[in-house]
């Protein structure tokens, strides 16, 4: 029997991180409901925001942790284990300062780099074999505490550039439900240009 998948997008709740840098898995998996036309709901017993939804007969849920970025792991596993989910079918949207806006690199498993939304749902599964989509954020020149950055709001030029991104990403996570993630990292991962495909990288 098919068990469906999982797609996590990480983030803050509260209207006060609504959009922030931080928030680009959040952003990610509303791209992906709106487009599959999936509802949200509250679930308490996950600490999160789901959103269910039937994709070529497959069964695929989305997520919002609700903990806050460094829990997230608190409602990922409680989700993982109920719908009784292989960890090759769980992929994890994430920001990533260290990569620059308009950058996408989508990775079978690997270490959280630091990020520790990705650190809590590793330390919660006790595994690193979840994929991984990192969404390029950038960051300030020379500037190593970025805590006040990726909690700040994408500008009105960043927010044109998001919108691409997240549109070639959620094509993304597509290919990687229906074609595996061999072909989707090697289709999109790269930089997202202004004609809303990617140069390889």
């Amino acid at each position: 029997m098919d068990s469906g998948h999982l797609i996590v997008g990480l983030g803050n709740p509260g209207a006060q991180y609504s959009r922030t840098r931080h928030n680009a898995g959040f952003l990610l998996v509303e791209k992906l409901a709106a487009r599959w036309g999936a509802g949200w709901t509250e679930e308490k017993k996950f600490n999160a925001r789901v959103a269910a939804v039937r994709r070529g007969g497959e069964r695929i849920w989305l997520c919002q942790p609700q903990t806050f970025m460094n829990l997230s792991g608190a409602a990922v596993k409680p989700l993982v284990d109920f719908y009784q989910l292989p960890l090759a079918r769980v992929l994890v949207a994430v920001d990533d300062a260290d990569l620059a806006l308009g950058t996408l690199r989508l990775r079978p498993d690997g270490s959280s780099g630091g990020h520790h939304g990705l650190e809590s749902i590793e330390q919660h599964l006790g595994s690193r074999a979840t994929a991984r989509l990192r969404i390029g954020i950038g960051r300030v020149d020379g500037v190593r505490e970025i805590s006040n950055y990726v909690l700040g709001r994408f500008d009105p030029v960043e927010s044109v550039l998001l919108e691409k991104v997240l549109t070639v990403a959620a094509d993304q996570v597509e290919c990687w439900l229906d074609a595996g993630i061999a072909k989707a990292m090697n289709q999109y991962n790269g930089v997202v240009n202004s004609g809303n495909e990617n140069t390889k990288k």
